[in-house]
């Protein structure tokens, strides 16, 4: 057999396809976590802090050289991220039994 007909059949198994579509889905998913905690839930969260400070942007909100406007950011973005894995982890051993 020749190297391309196994990279082929390799390249076409289920596994590596629906990896390929998974990775593909969580990029897109990371880009609308980003957004919705960016946009939404931090400057919610933390408008009283940055009002205090009085500055307009997330990056600015600093305590010396910490930066913690930007780790609480993360920090959310993690959780968010983490709770709908576990959603589909549920889902499918739900679906697997």
């Amino acid at each position: 057999m020749s190297l391309l007909n196994e990279f082929k059949q390799f390249a076409l198994k289920g596994n590596v396809v629906e990896l390929a579509v998974a990775v593909v889905i969580a990029a897109a998913f990371g880009a609308i976590v980003s957004s919705l905690v960016d946009d939404v839930i931090t400057p919610l969260l933390l408008s009283p802090a940055m009002e205090a400070a009085k500055v307009g942007d997330l990056d600015k909100l600093a305590w010396g050289p910490v930066k913690y406007g930007k780790f609480i950011a993360a920090v959310i973005k993690f959780i968010i991220v983490a709770f709908a894995l576990f959603l589909v982890v549920k889902a499918t051993s739900k679906i697997t039994k």
